[in-house]
């Protein structure tokens, strides 16, 4: 029979388990509320902190120029930053603002002139005799050729206006991180502070160490992602300008989208030289190509240069990275993959090191007792022969 004490004993027990998992399930009740607030709010963020670190080192040159006037120094690159990323957004819209008012008024008036494919259409290797076929269908009976591509051509409209869409929304999404990202900035130093504070709080002494190589690879990779694919965006967009191609602004920007999804820039330069080539003369085709496949191939030489400057982690390590991340979890993954994936290689070369220092001092304490062991002589034999 269960004594008294016992019996206090399990009801306690039961008490306190009770009291436990209602403590829990409101803790967990409360996160999931936190997070259902805060969720709109995680990406911008990050991207903030991301732009943050990586302007932070343009923000201090401006702040001295600017007599230690750090407010106005993440102010003005804020601004600037917000004007440099509407800018081509505006110029790509009215691009194709002005293309899709230019094919209305043609479609409108009736007066529809479609030039007729060349010969060196139907020579392009594999793709060339259906795409001479298409082009001459559209050239000679327009009717008739939409009716048979009508359901390619409402995908691709649609396809159209879901990215338009998309690119709205990531527009704006990107102003409201350039305003954070001008607060941290603005408060550096308590957003460090606070960062390495938790870092410390969650990983240990190393908390600190990671808290910079975070924002080393951040750089990193701005420099040798995003800065690649602007630089070649800039290259083949002034050859697409200058060539005088039709929505010259929205091919170059989709020239910087495949740079930063690390996608080969010839994807859309390729046809672009088969047109060139069916519309201008032998020369300046010439000329257009070398141009365009030399700004194309730039990165393999660029991407050396300047990935991995600053960080003590090889750059293929980053590039897997930023690759990784862009396949996991897009744009945003670029950085965060790089992140992660540095600091676990400098985690396994702490490791090494650390394995490698304790078998040098296993070593070197079995030398040390070799050395100061006493020497025991053998016991001599006592007496004499009788």
């Amino acid at each position: 029979m269960e004594n008294p004490m016992q019996h206090s004993q399990s009801k306690l027990f039961i008490t306190n388990m009770m009291e436990s998992a209602i403590r829990i399930g409101l803790l967990f009740i409360l996160i999931v509320w936190t997070y259902d607030i805060i969720k709109p709010f995680v990406i911008p963020v990050l991207w903030g902190a991301i732009i943050a670190v990586a302007l932070m080192p343009l923000t201090q040159k401006l702040e001295r120029a600017l007599k230690g006037r750090r407010g106005l120094a993440a102010t003005i690159l804020a601004l600037g930053s917000i004007i440099l990323l509407i800018t081509p957004f505006i110029l790509v819209s009215s691009s194709i603002f002005d293309g899709v008012s230019h094919t209305i008024a043609v479609l409108q008036s009736g007066e529809i002139r479609i030039p007729g494919p060349t010969q060196k259409i139907a020579d392009i290797p594999l793709i060339g005799d259906k795409l001479f076929d298409a082009w001459a269908l559209f050239s000679t009976n327009l009717e008739k050729a939409v009716i048979h591509f009508l359901p390619q051509i409402k995908s691709a409209v649609g396809t159209m206006a879901g990215v338009l869409g998309s690119g709205v929304g990531t527009l704006v999404m990107f102003i409201v991180s350039l305003a954070i990202a001008g607060g941290f900035m603005a408060h550096a130093e308590k957003s460090a502070a606070a960062v390495s504070t938790v870092a410390v709080k969650v990983v240990g002494k190393h908390g600190e160490e990671w808290t910079t190589l975070t924002a080393a690879t951040i750089r990193s990779v701005l420099l040798g992602v995003v800065g690649v694919a602007f630089i070649q965006a800039i290259l083949i967009g002034s050859a697409l300008f200058t060539f005088s191609i039709p929505a010259a602004g929205l091919f170059t920007f989709i020239v910087f989208i495949l740079g930063i999804a690390q996608l080969p820039p010839l994807l859309v330069v390729l046809p672009l030289i088969f047109f060139v080539f069916s519309t201008h003369d032998s020369t300046p085709a010439t000329i257009f190509t070398v141009w365009v496949i030399i700004a194309g191939v730039s990165d393999s030489f660029l991407k050396p240069m300047l990935m991995g400057r600053g960080v003590d982690v090889p750059m293929p390590v980053i590039l897997i990275g930023a690759i990784g991340g862009m396949i996991t979890a897009g744009i945003i993954g670029l950085f965060l993959g790089a992140v992660v994936l540095a600091i676990w290689y400098e985690l396994f070369i702490t490791w090494l090191k650390s394995e490698d220092g304790r078998d040098k001092d296993a070593l070197s304490s079995d030398e040390t007792n070799s050395e100061t062991k006493p020497m025991v002589s053998a016991p001599a034999h006592s007496g004499a022969d009788e």
